[in-house]
């Protein structure tokens, strides 16, 4: 009897393992469709499709450091700092996450845009790029070809 519930208790850990992945594919899918949703309300509410240009900004955001990412050093250069090239990609997408940020501020400023649209883009567009952050870093595949 004892045999059977151990057996019972690895098999419902095993499953609860396999779908830890499933559950924060669902959980940043949700989070990803509500920054969305506000972008497009903060558009919509107030007739102005101009914030609409943040969510892009936020797609765009962490591109720069996917592509230099991988022109660092080799694993036998015996240097573990960053290069240029990764530097450059780190640069490249604080700036357009900054953009993104400054942008509607910019346009609230300066009476393009509503106030209240404009506080609905950041957050959207911070859960966009929070989203994008946090799917890449959840799924990370190690480099390594010997495990």
């Amino acid at each position: 009897m004892a045999a059977g519930l151990k057996s019972q208790l690895s098999h419902l850990f095993l499953l609860q393992e396999a779908q830890k992945p499933l559950v924060a594919v669902i959980l940043l899918s949700f989070v990803l469709a509500v920054g969305f949703l506000l972008i497009i309300l903060s558009c919509a509410l107030w007739q102005n499709w101009l914030p609409l240009l943040v969510a892009i900004t936020f797609v765009i955001a962490p591109l720069p450091n996917a592509l230099f990412s991988h022109c660092g050093a080799d694993d036998f250069s015996g240097s573990f700092e960053p290069t240029g090239p990764v530097d450059l990609g780190r640069f490249l997408t604080s700036l357009i996450v900054v953009t993104g940020f400054a942008f509607p501020i910019v346009l609230a400023h300066s009476g393009v845009i509503n106030t209240s649209a404009c506080v609905m883009s950041i957050v959207g567009g911070g859960l966009v790029y929070g989203t994008i952050l946090a799917y890449s870093q959840a799924f990370k595949q190690d480099e390594s070809d010997f495990e």
